[in-house]
């Protein structure tokens, strides 16, 4: 669906959209990543041996904390009161041969509000994908963070969205 972009003024310049006109309501998104690793890596994660503490219980609090911090991450993003972060990590070790190891990290954000929370979750997504990998480089430096993407958003003027991919 081809629109205008928002955060542009008539002249090409930024600017911050004003949602002050909009109805406060519930609005959710959720948004998905992978973090692909060696079997013997997501073990270790998994055993909870890795050389910096404990990988997932990190990532969980990066994530919250970033999802919380996003306006100041993004240009142009409104500081949010978010109600809920909620950073689900899954183990997705390989069968069958594949080459699938890895972790599923999932955020959802939800929000009274006059705007939606997409981005926190995109945020959270991304950074709970990194700390990951800063938790684990020592022992792999190959790790790849893929496919971070909006997964579904409910609320808002525009109504419910959900990927064909997930």
């Amino acid at each position: 669906m081809a629109g205008k972009l928002t955060h542009i003024d008539h002249g090409g310049a930024a600017r911050m959209v004003d949602v002050s006109q909009k109805a406060a309501t519930e609005r959710v998104a959720v948004a998905a990543g992978f973090v692909r690793m060696s079997a013997a890596t997501l073990d270790l994660v998994l055993s909870g041996n890795a050389k910096k503490g404990d990988v997932l219980g990190a990532a969980r609090i990066a994530g919250i904390m970033a999802a919380k911090k996003t306006h100041e991450l993004i240009p142009l993003c409104h500081p949010l009161a978010i109600s809920k972060v909620e950073i689900d990590i899954t183990p997705s070790p390989a069968t069958g041969g594949g080459k699938e190891t890895g972790l599923a990290v999932t955020a959802t954000v939800k929000v009274t509000g006059q705007t939606g929370v997409e981005m926190e979750a995109l945020t959270a997504v991304s950074v709970a994908c990194l700390t990951v990998y800063d938790m684990v480089k020592a022992v792999e430096r190959g790790v790849t963070i893929e496919a971070i993407h909006l997964v579904e958003k409910r609320g808002g003027k525009s109504g419910h969205y959900r990927a064909k991919r997930s």
